[in-house]
């Protein structure tokens, strides 16, 4: 059994146990991805926050005494739970904001992480396999007409003007993460690796990053609906030629088990000024309303007061029903958003005049990954 330091707060460290990893240390999925593969990265860099990669969407049941475990610990879903899986924006409940709400919001930008049904996951996939999932994701946008309509770039392939245009744009994702490299997420990079933006770079698809997919949708202002449409539309399109993994139980499958269920992120940025003067102030109410407080630049960036400073919420996880959130979450998850915590949020009532009035620079978010970046170029 892994050795984890007094000091380790991964949820690997949290979940296993000497009675699961006897269960489970010499078990293998249906790909021949073993337990073993599934905790090294956490293993051997104990200050991981979660620690853990699945090798299929095998994975979850064939190690399930230990995928259960992680999975309520942080999603709150149990074994024996559904989860209701709907991206069709009609029934997307997001009313415009109040103009003087409106206009406190810079940029909106919503994500999902979806993964082939047909293949293992980027930690077992084969260098063959890995190839054809390029192929049929480009396939599919090729295909892509009016507002989706744009051109793939190839990590291999893209040119040197190429590659510093996406860098201005904030779209390039690249290797050399340690953790990701641990668990085999970036074996033959950068080879059928790639990304896809549409001409009004308000659309995006990452191939072959953690997830297979990572598929993105932005754009300035506050029309939650416009975003969410045009993301569900070309996932629908995606999916017409490369089905996602999906169940019942879980949703949509990720490498990483926090991503799993909708695979979703929401996010809007707004300025906050005055506020990081404050940052005990701050802090409280990031956590009365379960924000995790970034940098402009995404995760684990510091923030600094001044104008470009930001809040970052994780919001109400809507990647699993359950019974003890806030909002009604047994049913679909599309029909269930309601934004009435950010128009809380942005109208709180805080007995300091260090509370701005025109905030519009904070990530409320539904998921995790990288999206900070997006937004500053937005």
């Amino acid at each position: 059994m892994p050795y984890f330091p007094s000091a380790t707060k991964s949820l690997l460290s949290k979940c296993l146990t000497r009675d699961i990893w006897e269960q489970c240390k010499d078990r293998r999925d249906k790909f021949g991805f073993t337990f073993r593969q599934c905790i090294f990265s956490g293993s051997k860099y104990t200050e991981s926050g979660v620690g853990v990669y699945a090798g299929s969407h095998d994975s979850y049941y064939a190690f399930s005494p230990f995928m259960d475990r992680i999975i309520e610990a942080y999603h709150g879903h149990k074994p024996s739970d559904k989860h209701l899986s709907s991206m069709d924006y009609n029934s997307l409940k997001c009313p415009a904001f109040p103009p003087d709400e409106d206009k406190m919001i810079n940029s909106t930008r919503i994500r999902v992480a979806r993964n082939l049904a047909a293949y293992p996951l980027g930690t077992q996939i084969s260098r063959s396999d890995r190839k054809e999932v390029e192929r049929l994701v480009t396939s599919a946008l090729s295909e892509f007409t009016g507002d989706l309509k744009g051109k793939y770039y190839s990590l291999e392939s893209m040119t040197d003007a190429e590659k510093k245009q996406l860098i201005a744009d904030h779209f390039l994702f690249k290797g050399g993460d340690k953790y990701l490299q641990s668990a085999g997420l970036e074996r033959e990079w950068p080879e059928a690796r790639g990304i896809y933006h549409n001409d009004a770079k308000t659309f995006l698809v990452w191939v072959n990053e953690e997830d297979q997919l990572r598929i993105i949708s932005m754009q300035q202002g506050s029309n939650i609906g416009q975003v969410f449409s045009r993301l569900a539309d070309a996932a629908n399109k995606i999916e017409q030629k490369a089905k996602f993994a999906n169940d019942d139980h879980l949703g949509y499958i990720s490498t990483c088990p926090t991503n799993s269920g909708t695979g979703l992120r929401a996010s809007v940025h707004i300025n906050l000024p005055k506020l990081m003067r404050n940052k005990e102030l701050h802090q409280s109410i990031a956590d009365k309303y379960h924000v995790q407080i970034r940098g402009i630049h995404g995760e684990h960036t510091e923030t600094e007061p001044r104008p470009t400073s930001c809040i970052t919420r994780h919001i109400l996880d809507q990647r699993y029903p359950s019974t003890n959130r806030a909002l009604p979450l047994r049913q679909p998850v599309v029909s269930s958003w309601q934004f009435g915590w950010l128009r809380a949020a942005l109208l709180e009532q805080v007995p300091s005049p260090e509370w701005p009035m025109d905030l519009c620079h904070c990530i409320c978010r539904y998921w995790c990954g990288w999206d900070a970046e997006d937004h500053a170029r937005v």
